[in-house]
């Protein structure tokens, strides 16, 4: 009997790594076809087929295609297939503990430089699918919501360090960083200026120095 539950926990972590791998393995199909076909084109089993699972996988695990688009968005923002808070993660975390806010301000922009880098690609799927879809619409418009607010949890920690430049408040030091660290600026520099990923990096810490600091 002791053997027996000793088993359960290896075979209930197997059947969790297992979950993950498979959930993971239909977010890269489905973003490999959105990129290539369009959301509105893709469809669930197609997903599935590239994915080598059932479509009754897909629809047991999301539910529906804006679910996987909703996932994936989280996937390429955080790295996880869990959903996890970003700002729970190690390196949001490490930056509430910096004291210093030119450091605070250069870690911030080195770690979402590499986000967007991430999520700028799903993110021109879900902007051109918004145009037709109104769910896609309301989506994205929650997730450009959904970065205000972590961005702003940055910039409240940035203001217990000190005054930021010219007396800027806590929402309009917010609102300029959404706005430096969006997809579109990312893509007008990336893809319309042919700006290489290190010099857009460098580019932000310089400027969100520059903007928010005395």
């Amino acid at each position: 009997m002791a053997s027996v539950k000793s088993r359960r926990p290896y075979r209930s972590r197997l059947r969790a790594e297992q979950a993950a791998q498979t959930r993971l393995r239909i977010l890269e199909a489905a973003g490999a076809l959105f990129a290539e076909r369009g959301y509105v084109a893709v469809t669930i089993d197609a997903v599935a087929e590239k994915a080598g699972v059932a479509a009754d996988t897909v629809y047991a695990i999301f539910g529906n295609k804006r679910s996987v688009l909703s996932a994936l968005v989280d996937l390429r923002v955080t790295g996880s297939t869990d959903g996890s808070d970003v700002l729970m993660e190690e390196a949001p975390r490490a930056l509430g503990q910096v004291t210093d806010q030119r450091l605070m301000v250069a870690g911030f922009a080195a770690d979402i430089a590499e986000r967007v880098e991430r999520v700028r690609p799903i993110d021109d799927v879900l902007r051109s699918a918004a145009v037709v879809d109104p769910d896609i619409a309301e989506l994205r418009a929650r997730m450009q919501e959904n970065r205000f607010s972590k961005i702003g949890a940055l910039t409240e920690w940035l203001a217990t360090l000190g005054p930021l430049r010219d007396d800027m408040d806590v929402d309009e030091a917010t609102a300029t960083t959404w706005m430096l660290t969006s997809p579109e600026v990312n893509r007008m520099l990336r893809d319309v200026r042919g700006w290489s990923s290190p010099r857009y990096s460098e580019w932000l810490s310089a400027t969100l120095l520059r903007v928010l600091l005395p």
